[in-house]
């Protein structure tokens, strides 16, 4: 889930110069599409990742109506969506030309700066939107977010403030005022703020685990866990609080997380994943996949057909692409993918379920990375018996995992967060049943969690020659 709670990316909402366009976007002959709907079915294949049918749509109306500042800075976005963010900030430029009194069009390309960490000038393009819709509570949320990322906190504080006065049911300014809390340490008052937020808006999922969350963080297990029973309530077919709730309750917990959960979880936390990892958890599972790595395969000379299993947004491919020849990413979330293409250095990228991506490529790897991935698979027998045919012989995987306490635990056990947790014993039994080497195994801390540190497995495998 995002830390910040900032608007989507949205149009300005102004539709213009029909007229102009209507039966010239489809070729002469077939039925008609306007500018109205054509921008419409873009915007909707946009919010569904279908990017390339969207692009198309963008361009055919650029083609028509050059200066149409929508589909400029949707286009925009969706060039920063797919890694050529400079591309992106040249559309939108060419919208705000277009249209200098478009607050949208300030409002997105904010956003842009700020995910990319350029926040003096994200802020600057919220003030201007502020001047142009001073009573506008998104805006000022954005400028609250802004000012906790540059540390201004005081500020912050305000901006947030202000946006409730404007709108008392803001969402995203209860759940940013109550992270504002959470960060100092003051979660007493973060959960008055999810609590009031959730009054307002009872069916708002996000507030709800961010509620969860704090409890957790306070080791109040039971108080999170009711709270996923009520969300699950509300919206019984989201796979989160059902996932989350068998975590906490202990009730028909799944050998691994769901396909709908992974996807549902990841795709929400995409924008925001690389940056929550980085400044707040401080991340490690990719660069010590990589110093494995180099520690086993020796100088890379770019030989190997390599597989970064479960690849996220993309963090391992950087780390071991001098060792590829090829580098194939697989991940089930659409919006994970998007930043991984951004990255540059993955020949192909596949959206599909793990183990069921191995099964269909046997004998196909020289090594597989696996970081931070096997935390939301319970059992792993299936999933190292698929990745032991999936490597050719001599092949090499390495992996993180989450570590449980107990080494000499043969399962796997899920944790409050939903993520799985497993003993060395565990580990050292389903290599042997895929008839896989041990090469090393041993404690690392992965990252930290409310200020401690998460402790895991790293470790690698071959196939035998």
């Amino acid at each position: 889930m995002n830390d910040e709670q900032l608007p989507p990316f949205v149009p300005t909402v102004e539709v213009e110069d029909q007229a102009q366009v209507r039966a010239a976007l489809l070729p002469q002959g077939q039925a008609e599409l306007g500018l109205d709907e054509a921008m419409q079915l873009a915007l909707r294949m946009h919010r569904e990742n279908r990017f390339d049918g969207a692009r198309t749509l963008y361009l055919r109306i650029l083609e028509q109506v050059p200066g149409h500042a929508d589909a400029l800075g949707m286009l925009g976005v969706m060039e920063h969506q797919l890694g050529r963010s400079e591309s992106g900030l040249a559309y939108m430029k060419q919208a705000l030309e277009v249209r200098p009194d478009a607050a949208g069009l300030h409002l997105n390309r904010g956003n842009v700066l700020v995910q990319l960490r350029r926040f003096e000038e994200a802020l600057d393009s919220f003030q201007v939107a502020a001047g142009l819709e001073p009573e506008s509570a998104d805006i000022h949320n954005n400028i609250g977010a802004v000012q906790r990322a540059m540390g201004q906190a005081d500020k912050a504080l305000a901006s947030y403030q202000r946006a409730i006065e404007l709108d008392p049911k803001h969402v995203r300014g209860w759940n940013n005022l109550g992270l504002w809390y959470s960060g100092r340490g003051e979660h007493e008052n973060a959960v008055k703020a999810y609590l009031t937020a959730i009054d307002l808006v009872p069916g708002h999922g996000n507030t709800a685990y961010l509620l969860a969350m704090t409890y957790y963080k306070t080791k109040e297990y039971d108080k999170a866990t009711e709270v996923f029973r009520q969300w699950m309530m509300r919206e019984p077919d989201n796979p989160v609080p059902a996932h989350l709730y068998a975590a906490g309750s202990g009730e028909q917990v799944p050998q691994r997380a769901s396909d709908q959960y992974v996807e549902a979880e990841f795709d929400s936390f995409a924008g925001s994943f690389e940056r929550v990892l980085n400044e707040y958890l401080h991340y490690r599972a990719p660069q010590l996949c990589a110093d494995l790595m180099a520690t086993l395969l020796g100088p890379p000379q770019g030989q190997l057909d390599l597989l970064d299993a479960g690849c996220g947004t993309g963090l391992c491919g950087p780390l071991v692409a001098p060792w590829a020849r090829r580098l194939v990413g697989v991940d089930l979330s659409a919006g994970m993918l998007a930043h991984a293409r951004s990255k540059g250095v993955y020949h192909k990228l596949v959206k599909a379920e793990l183990t069921a991506y191995l099964a269909a490529t046997p004998d196909s790897w020289d090594t597989m990375v696996c970081a931070d991935t096997l935390c939301y698979f319970g059992d792993l027998t299936e999933f190292m018996g698929a990745a032991a045919r999936s490597l050719r012989p001599g092949g090499v995987l390495v992996y993180t995992v989450e570590a449980l306490a107990d080494d000499t635990m043969s399962t796997a056990a899920i944790l409050p967060s939903g993520r799985y947790a497993h003993g060395r014993a565990h580990l050292d039994q389903v290599c042997a049943a895929a008839g896989l080497t041990g090469l090393t195994a041993c404690r690392e801390e992965l990252r930290k969690e409310a200020g401690s540190p998460v402790n895991g497995w790293l470790v690698a495998v071959r196939r035998p020659a």
